[in-house]
């Protein structure tokens, strides 16, 4: 095998990877443009919600949450708020002892998210009756219609799962504009896209809600090491439904620094492959079965990660055309393809004259820890404002 045989392998092989997913999001972005929902009709009845916030060494940013949570135009006696903080200062849980609200503050050797949730679950007063459960996260806000809103959502979709519309209120830096559009493209496609030919959303990390006995049971088999990926999985499994409102929002600031969010990133990534190693035994029977909504996500988890497939995309646009330019043609056709549709998925707010740049700036983004070890390095991220 000679080498140019070799590089013909590499370069369709990668290819291959790359369009498949790339037909994927196509798809999606396309059914984006058809929403579901227009307007939510509004409940006959006032549901009674308990508000979940685990918070771990996260200190101003969840008072910010309670503060906003507490605001509410939704009756008080119809809403309980806990909110579980997990190695907190001692001075951010002052401030939140001052709070109408339920504190617990456990201190584990090895914190998880599950394991907060199921001390607050454990900790409900036992005369208290609630019908659904909201998962908010420490950084959200919330407008004051949201409890209001929440509850007509939950009346009219009749499923057990809701996610809301996460969406970030800062875009100072690259890496905030890049994290913003990217969260942005995730709802069109993995969301609104999914729900309108009727397959569920993919779900958040917060601003879900769901039906409390359901929670509470789910709560009772999880596991410490499992995150929201696997939640989502075992909805799935259950043929439950989940649906997704565009129009409740729930604001998030991003990270701000290249290495925050690159961290969030890999931790992303590899708790994703971690819920598909646990659940593709379950693809068989799916098919067998036509279980459409657990095969549409299984390969939606295996698909490449956006970064990573634009990463590719750019580097093979630049590389390949210094070894045989007829077949950088097809990365170069590929490359206007992936963003026409990221421009179809990306919302009129966010194309702005940054808006191109910022997809150039990915490689750079992902590289951040290897040109952190170089003076050349540190000066294009200066540059480019993605240093600490």
């Amino acid at each position: 095998m000679t080498l140019w045989d070799i590089f013909t392998y590499i370069d369709w092989i990668l290819f291959i990877l790359v369009a498949l997913t790339v037909l994927y999001l196509g798809i999606f972005a396309i059914t984006s443009l058809f929403p579901r929902h227009s307007e939510t009709p509004k409940a006959k009845n006032e549901n009674r919600f308990i508000i979940l916030i685990p918070t771990y060494k996260n200190g101003k940013s969840v008072m910010m949450t309670v503060k906003s949570i507490l605001g509410q135009s939704y009756p008080m006696r119809q809403f309980d708020v806990t909110v579980i903080a997990d190695k907190e200062d001692e001075m951010t849980l002052f401030h939140l002892a001052q709070q109408p609200i339920t504190l617990l503050t456990p201190n584990y050797e090895k914190s998880s998210r599950v394991k907060s949730l199921q001390l607050a679950i454990n900790n409900l007063p036992q005369f208290k009756i609630y019908d659904a459960v909201i998962i908010l996260e420490a950084g959200d806000v919330v407008e004051p219609e949201f409890l209001q809103q929440m509850n007509d959502a939950y009346e009219s979709a009749g499923t057990k799962a809701i996610q809301t519309h996460k969406l970030s209120f800062n875009r100072d830096t690259v890496t905030a504009r890049l994290s913003a559009v990217f969260e942005e493209i995730n709802n069109s496609i993995f969301r609104r896209g999914h729900i309108s030919i009727g397959l569920p959303a993919a779900m958040h990390s917060s601003g879900m809600v769901f039906d409390f006995e359901w929670f509470k049971n789910y709560l009772q088999v999880a596991k410490p090491s499992w995150a929201d990926k696997e939640l989502e999985a075992m909805l799935t499994r259950q043929h439950i439904y989940v649906d997704y409102f565009d129009k409740i929002y729930v604001y998030n600031e991003k990270a701000r620094q290249a290495d925050d969010f690159n961290r969030a990133h890999r931790s992303w990534i590899w708790s994703q492959w971690k819920t598909i190693l646990r659940n593709i035994r379950f693809l068989p029977t799916a098919i067998v079965n036509r279980h459409y909504d657990l095969i549409d996500k299984l390969f939606q988890w295996m698909l490449l990660p956006r970064m990573i497939m634009m990463l590719m995309i750019i580097a093979m646009c630049v590389i390949v055309p210094f070894i045989y330019m007829t077949a950088a043609l097809k990365w170069w056709v590929l490359f206007a393809i992936v963003v026409l549709l990221f421009a179809i998925a990306t919302p009129n707010y966010l194309v702005d004259e940054k808006w191109d740049r910022t997809f150039f700036m990915v490689p750079v983004v992902l590289l951040t820890p290897v040109l952190n070890k170089f003076s050349l390095g540190r000066k294009i991220l200066n540059k480019f404002d993605l240093q600490k």
